[in-house]
Formats: C-alpha cells, structure tokens, sequence
C-alpha cells in the first residue's frame, strides 16, 4: 500500500505537470524581449550586460536584448509580437504608428535636448563640396532604406530641389548601420552619406579616429529623437513598468553611469507630434 504521504505528493506533482502543460509557452516564459536596431550605437565592451542586468533588478523580470542588422528585421518582429519593446529609428516609428502596431514609450535626450540632426558627410579630404547637388554622380552610403537620417532625408532634398534620387548618384549602397556609413566614407568607399547626428557624435567620443576622417558638410532640420516603442500588445502594466524604469534612470548613480556611457541624459515620456517632420517627408516621398 502507497503511504498517504507519498500519495499526496504524487498527485501534487502531478498537478503540477497537468497545469504547465495546459499553460502556454508565451506565459511561462516572463522574459521582456527588447529590440535593438543599429540607431543604437553599442561601442562599449559590456555595456548590454549591464544595462540588461540593471532592467532587471528593476523590473524584477528577466530581459533579453535582441539585436538586429537591419530595422525592417526589427520593425517585422515588432508586427509579429516577437518583440515586447524597441528602440527604432523614428522613419520606423511613423511608419510602425500609422500600421497601429506600436505607441511610443520613452523618448531619449541628448545635451538637453530631444532632438538630432542629419549629417551629411565626406571623406576629409574632399575640401570643396559645400551642398549635396555637388555630390551628382558620385559614390553614396545609404545606412538602411527604413532610416530617416541615412535615408529619408537625403532623398527628400534631392526632391525637393527637383532632382530625381534614384538617378542622381552614380552608385549607391546600403551599409546597413550608420557606423557602417561613416566607416565607408572614412575610407574613401563612398564620397558621401547623411548619417544620424548622435551616432556620429557619439563615435566622435569613443573612436575619433574614424570620424577625425570625414567632413560634415550640412546639417539637416531638428528631428525627433529615435525612441522607445512598446508592442501594441504589451500590458499597460508592463508598458507602465518599463516607462518608469527608463525614466528614472537619471536619478540614481548605477542609472546615470549607464546613461554616460549610452552618451545620453535621460529618457523622458515625449509627444508623437516630433516626429511629425518625419511624418510628412514620408509621405511626400510615396508613404511608405
């Protein structure tokens, strides 16, 4: 005869089985899944792990960042719900907010500000050209087709000054990251890119050997800060976790030190109207 003791155990354990299988796998696994494009510039050894580590002693769940090469990677992750939140590029963001698949976070700022620019670049020996219209012909780095900066933007005033951009260069490429864009004018491989104003600044910190290679040549309007999303999915619990945590990052020393080494001051709730120059770029060049 089975111990009532052990008998009781047996049915608990067999509870227990009975209710995880019955439990979907989504539920069991509590990790938040953070999206990473390459408008994050991630130039320190380390720095994902602490980071990581930190939003989750925070958060009091596990965290995982993933990392992708390509924003439409991201952006299709964040449609398939494989994606709890993101940090995007804002063309991305628009774009994500008309579909409905998203609602913005937290906005980052840098120097006080919200805001950054296009930077249109050259090799630094290249001491003549003052204006993209001087580039016509010549070799240009494009960093990503969902990108505002290293895309968008340049497209758009090409436009604007009745040129058509998809005759205009000689050769273009895609790169895939603005570092990559700065990298390629660097050595000479492209005459020219518009790449995101906070990762050349950044880069500028930590590798100015790469950037000491390139001449800015123009800066474009202000633009809204690439920002945090949150999946359309996401709780409004979890969605009011995250928020928290990111904003209180400046004021307490661990939270500060990672924001120093992220070359940023904060993160603040922010207005969609920012990205609303971005909005109207988009569809002035066809909405996608």
């Amino acid at each position: 005869m089975i111990p009532h003791r052990v008998f009781n155990i047996f049915w608990m354990l067999a509870f227990a089985l009975l209710m995880a299988a019955a439990t979907p796998a989504g539920a069991r696994d509590s990790a938040i899944r953070v999206g990473l494009t390459p408008a994050f510039l991630n130039d320190q050894y380390g720095l994902l792990d602490d980071w990581r580590a930190y939003l989750e002693r925070k958060l009091g769940r596990r965290v995982e960042f993933v990392e992708r090469d390509r924003y439409r990677e991201t952006m299709d992750l964040l449609g398939l719900g494989k994606l709890d939140f993101a940090w995007v590029c804002d063309y991305p963001y628009v774009y994500l907010k008309k579909q409905k698949q998203v609602r913005l976070l937290a906005v980052p700022y840098s120097r006080g500000r919200s805001l950054y620019r296009a930077y249109l670049i050259v090799p630094a020996r290249d001491t003549h050209t003052r204006s993209i219209l001087q580039l016509k012909g010549k070799v240009f780095a494009y960093a990503d087709p969902y990108s505002n900066s290293g895309y968008l933007t340049p497209r758009y005033q090409l436009h604007e000054m009745g040129e058509d951009p998809d005759k205009f260069f000689k050769r273009t490429f895609f790169t895939w990251s603005h570092r990559n864009a700065i990298e390629a004018v660097a050595a000479g491989i492209a005459q020219g890119a518009s790449v995101d104003s906070f990762v050349w600044d950044s880069l500028a910190k930590v590798r100015p050997q790469i950037t000491a290679h390139t001449r800015i040549v123009s800066r474009s309007p202000e633009y809204g800060f690439p920002p945090f999303v949150a999946n359309r999915t996401v709780s409004d619990q979890d969605f009011a976790a995250m928020r928290e945590v990111l904003l209180d990052m400046n004021h307490n020393a661990e939270g500060v030190a990672l924001l120093r080494r992220l070359n940023l001051d904060g993160f603040k709730e922010g207005k969609p109207g920012i990205y609303q120059a971005v909005a109207e770029m988009m569809n002035a060049m066809g909405g996608r």
